[in-house]
Formats: C-alpha cells, sequence, structure tokens
C-alpha cells in the first residue's frame, strides 16, 4: 500500500488507521526530513501515541550530521519492505517526498559523476545566463523549467555540459525500480488547497509553541555544515534567524508557514500531475467519518488483491 500527498494532508494518521485494520502491517517512512533524528517536530514525525504500537520504519535512523539522498533512502526503503514481507505484514509505504518515491518505484536515472570544474563553473553562473545557456544546449528543458528556478536550470545545464545527454535522456533510461514487480495499490491525497493551507499554518503554530524552538536550538549547537539537508529543512533556517536576533519569534513563524505553504503547493502539483494518471486520488478532507469509510475501502481492497 501506498498512501501519498503533500504534507499536513493526512497521511500518517490514515496509515495508522489502515494498519489497526489490517492487524499485520507496518508503516514505512517516505517523507525526506523524517529521517532524520534530530527533526521530530519540525518533521511531524509520528509521536509513540500516534503511532499507536503499530511498527514504523525509517523515521527518525539517520543522524542530522549525515546526508540521505533518494537513491540511499531506497536502498532502506527495499530491505523495509523485504521485512515487512518477511515478518508477513502488509507495508503501507507513507510520505510526500516524490522524488524518494520515483526513485524506489521507477528507478533511478544512472547518470554519471559530474565533472568538478563544469558544477563549479555552472554554479558560479547567475541564473539568467544560466537560463540562456540552458536554452542553447537542451532547448526543452529551458522552456519547461521557470526562469528564475536556480537549482533545476544548474542540474541541468551541469548535466548536458558533462555527459553530452540531456537530462531528460537520462531519465528515459531510469533502472532498479520495483514498480514493475510487487502488487501496489496507491491513493493519493489532494484535498482542498484552503484547508491544506490552514492545516500547514495551524501545525506550524503547535510546532513553534510545542518544542521546535528547543530542536533548532540544540541542532546548532552541533555546529553542522549548514548545507546538510537537515540543516535547511523548512522551519530551521527560520528558527536559526530567530535565536540569532535577526527576526523576531513572529516573523520566524510567518516565513516558516510561508515556506510550508509553498512547498506543500508544489507537492500538491507533483503528485496531481507526475503520478500515473490510473492512480487513485482523494480530494476530499480527511475528516474522522471520511477516514473511517476510507479505511475500509483501502481494507477491502488490499484483501481482494
Amino acid at each position: 500500500m501506498l498512501i501519498a500527498g503533500p504534507t499536513a494532508s493526512g497521511k500518517s494518521a490514515l496509515a495508522v488507521a489502515l494498519a489497526q485494520q489490517l492487524g499485520r502491517a507496518q508503516v514505512i517512512n517516505a517523507d525526506a526530513s523524517q529521517v532524520y533524528r534530530d527533526l521530530a517536530i519540525l518533521s511531524a514525525r509520528p509521536s509513540a501515541d500516534e503511532m499507536a504500537g503499530v511498527p514504523h520504519r525509517l523515521f527518525g535512523h539517520i543522524d542530522a550530521s549525515e546526508a540521505c539522498n533518494a537513491a540511499r533512502w531506497a536502498g532502506d526503503a527495499r530491505r523495509a519492505l523485504a521485512r515487512a514481507w518477511e515478518d508477513e505484514e502488509v507495508p503501507i509505504l507513507v510520505g510526500g517526498t516524490g522524488l524518494y518515491l520515483r526513485t524506489l518505484l521507477f528507478g533511478i536515472a544512472p547518470i554519471p559523476e559530474i565533472d568538478p570544474d563544469i558544477r563549479e563553473a555552472v554554479r558560479a553562473m547567475n541564473v539568467g545566463d544560466a537560463h540562456v545557456a540552458l536554452a542553447k544546449a537542451d532547448p526543452a528543458a529551458a522552456a519547461r523549467l521557470a526562469p528564475a528556478d536556480r537549482t533545476r536550470i544548474a542540474r541541468a545545464l551541469e548535466v548536458v555540459r558533462s555527459t553530452g545527454r540531456t537530462l531528460a535522456d537520462w531519465q528515459e533510461a531510469r533502472e532498479g525500480g520495483i514498480a514493475d514487480d510487487v502488487a501496489l495499490s496507491p491513493l493519493i491525497l489532494l484535498p482542498p488547497r484552503d484547508w491544506l493551507r490552514e492545516r500547514c499554518d495551524q501545525r506550524l503554530v503547535q510546532m513553534f509553541d510545542g518544542g521546535a524552538i528547543d530542536e533548532v536550538a540544540a541542532l546548532l549547537d552541533r555546529k553542522l555544515d549548514p548545507v546538510l539537508p537537515a540543516m535547511r529543512a523548512i522551519g530551521v533556517p527560520q528558527i536559526a534567524a530567530y535565536l540569532a536576533g535577526d527576526i523576531s519569534r513572529e516573523e520566524a513563524l510567518a516565513r516558516a508557514q510561508a515556506a510550508t505553504r509553498q512547498y506543500a503547493k508544489r507537492q500538491f502539483t507533483w503528485f496531481r500531475h507526475q503520478l500515473p494518471a490510473e492512480w487513485d486520488r482523494h480530494e476530499m478532507i480527511l475528516s474522522v467519518d471520511c477516514m473511517d469509510k476510507l479505511v475500509i475501502i483501502l481494507h477491502d481492497k488490499l484483501l481482494t488483491g
């Protein structure tokens, strides 16, 4: 079973409710921030009470001093899936990191290591010049990407300059996915955007009131490399600026809320358009009554194959 969707859409609660209904199931994390041990609050990692006795895998299993990428997570996920099947339990993949899920299910493009000199030169370009250069080297990518999307423009440009092939060409050659080898039952949660934005804002308030500031303070005390993924997770830079005295607590909260809303919007768009059209998509608010009905539907669907 796969339950995916944007942050704050109710994925974790639905997964636990389904696992309890099934009786023998394990929840496997597919969220990039929830893998980090140091981000229990800011990543909205399920608490012991919220896990409700259901086995949870790949939650908080990586230290913030390490960088987890899609390839590493996919390897961990394959082992977690094998463990669940060995235990004769239903694995329930839950998360909102599209790149992680795509890598696990559909494989990863075998792009060679980028020439360091080319990477340095590309990353030193301003985004406007990089976009112009990309338009010459890979017109399709340049047309597809927003002119201000520095990260994706740089990636596309460094790939074509280093390998002589476009990023799209490499992505067509994906390898290592498991989608064709497993019986996958997917559900994508896409609740109304207004409701989702409000949920994101409310959850950030709860995080700030519930220990997120202390969590970031402890993380900063470790003096880790600021480019590490855990140090760039939503909420960390904003609270760090507050702790440094650069902004107020209210401004830190507002900035974290805005960043979360933007992230949820990108996730929403990705899950709506980047996954197979035939996958089930649930677009209603996940109220208690709705969740109960949905759990029964998913339970019956899994039992009948």
